[in-house]
């Protein structure tokens, strides 16, 4: 007896995952560096938390153990998603991304969303955490994409072309909203935007938009109370320094003493129960201290590189889809970034974000591994 199969599907699945990996190479430049990103990170992670692992868990290696174990995982996961050709994406899009709103909604019923630092953000597992507001990044960014490359010739038309992807847009940060958790749904808004404007809406659209958006921030800040302390908090950590400003006064204290080599690997005071939760938000702070200005130098040398190398392989990209996916991604990543690194030096008020790559968090961390992932493959079929 002889067993038949869909010759088209067959041929077509091949294409997806193998694509012509024989003769092409992802950069792995860019791979080399998110690796050895990640892997200070665990360092880091250990050195700023195993104080407060130790007095909380009894186990000084809690959180690194478990950041390790998501490392793996993520490693693993970018590898296999750098093989899986980008246009798998472009066609699975609005399954992707419907099925991140099904888990932004899941989220938010009692008993199946769990509450952690305020926030109904968190699905968890055991002692593990995963925020599914980290992958609808991902599938906005690929919802975007396929958008703007199918509906590019409406863009210059507001009511057309630009709209039905913002209406969707503030659906989701909505949703996000709902949990709250105001910093992820920015990154989300400010990166879809990027997106739009790299893709020629008119510029003065975004200046309207713009207004729209500083008023619908102000009413956001003024129905939280947490989020008006803040503010003021901000403004003027020093007027509350053992309430809205102790986060911020706690930073500054680590970033200032680190001087040109900083205090050491392991010497930090701030992590001694001073600065709350240093492995996560303010990991910055810990490594500013133990590692100086030059640690700083080395750490921003790194994100500018895969920063650049994420723009360079979108602009080398000759697919429209394949050019706007890794533009999104890399700016996602960029504005992250910036947001983490001005929160910890007093910029901005403490949004929540966690730096890439470095901070604790295993959602955060598995996220940027499969976007680092995607950009890979796009850099295989496209150099």
């Amino acid at each position: 007896m002889e067993f038949g199969y869909n010759h088209n599907l067959l041929n077509k699945s091949v294409k997806y995952i193998e694509g012509d990996i024989l003769k092409r190479k992802p950069d792995i430049y860019l791979f080399f560096a998110v690796i050895l990103l990640s892997l200070f990170g665990i360092i880091m992670i250990y050195s700023a938390s195993y104080i407060w692992a130790e007095y909380k868990f009894n186990d000084s290696f809690k959180y690194v153990k478990q950041q390790t174990l998501f490392f793996i995982i993520g490693v693993t996961l970018m590898i296999i998603v750098s093989k899986i050709n980008y246009n798998f994406y472009k066609d699975k899009a609005l399954k992707i991304f419907l099925s991140s709103i099904v888990l932004l909604v899941l989220v938010l019923i009692p008993g199946i969303g769990s509450v952690r630092n305020g926030s109904r953000s968190w699905f968890g597992i055991g002692s593990f955490g995963v925020q599914p507001s980290e992958f609808a990044k991902i599938s906005l960014i690929i919802l975007t994409s396929k958008y703007i490359t199918n509906s590019n010739k409406f863009l210059k038309n507001i009511k057309k072309g630009v709209i039905p992807i913002l209406a969707i847009l503030f659906f989701v940060f909505g949703l996000i909203m709902l949990q709250p958790d105001f910093g992820t749904g920015m990154i989300i808004v400010v990166s879809i935007i990027a997106m739009l404007y790299v893709a020629g809406v008119n510029m003065k659209f975004f200046i309207g938009l713009g207004v729209i958006g500083i008023v619908g921030i102000v009413i956001l800040i003024l129905i939280a109370p947490y989020r008006i302390d803040r503010i003021t908090s901000f403004l003027n950590p020093w007027a509350d320094p053992l309430g809205t400003g102790f986060q911020i006064i706690q930073s500054l204290y680590a970033i200032g003493p680190g001087g040109i080599l900083g205090m050491g690997l392991g010497n930090s005071r701030q992590k001694h129960f001073y600065l709350p939760e240093p492995q996560t938000d303010f990991i910055f702070s810990i490594i500013s201290e133990e590692f100086g200005f030059l640690g700083i130098l080395i750490v921003s040398g790194l994100f500018i590189f895969i920063l650049y190398r994420g723009i360079r392989v979108s602009l080398k990209c000759d697919d429209s889809f394949g050019k706007y996916l890794s533009f999104g991604m890399t700016f996602q990543m960029l504005i992250q970034t910036i947001m983490n690194l001005m929160v910890v030096v007093g910029l901005i008020p403490v949004t929540g974000v966690t730096l890439p790559f470095l901070s604790y968090g295993g959602s955060s961390l598995l996220v940027s591994m499969i976007s680092i992932g995607i950009i890979l493959n796009i850099s295989e079929n496209n150099n």
